[in-house]
């Protein structure tokens, strides 16, 4: 048998898993996300809020950044989830942390200010930069 498809062979069931794992990860802490912050983003985007779809997708990229590290310097599943459980709890409460100390900003996006939006995107990303440097180490 050729050896790349070997490899592809061995390879394949491990990829498989170690995507669905960080995935599912990855939709668990969107659904947390969305429970602890201030403003209902789901239901402003329903209504074509423009800022709080920026926000939330800002939040996901935010959150799959670390997490992709994790996968891409495990050595297995297990070191994948306890990294991942750590990346995503830093990045919650950086999240929760900025809500907090930018008061008006959540209220902002709820109204729809772009700006707003823009700024808390840049937060969450430049957070998840930064954890997803420290776990790759």
């Amino acid at each position: 048998m050729d050896p790349i498809f070997q490899s592809f062979l061995n390879g394949f069931p491990t990829l498989i898993l170690h995507f669905s794992v960080t995935l599912a990860m990855l939709g668990a802490g969107v659904w947390i996300y969305q429970f602890i912050t201030p403003i209902h983003e789901m239901r402003l985007i329903r209504s074509g809020n423009i800022a709080a779809a920026t926000s939330l997708s800002g939040a996901i990229v935010g959150l799959a950044i670390p997490l992709a590290f994790c996968m891409a310097t495990s050595v297995g599943v297990l070191d994948i989830v306890i990294w991942g459980v750590l990346a995503l709890f830093i990045q919650l409460m950086t999240f929760r942390l900025v809500d907090i100390l930018l008061k008006g900003l959540p209220k902002r996006i709820e109204d729809g200010e772009m700006g707003a939006a823009i700024i808390v995107v840049a937060v969450k990303l430049a957070v998840a930069m930064i954890n997803a440097a420290a776990i790759a180490g």
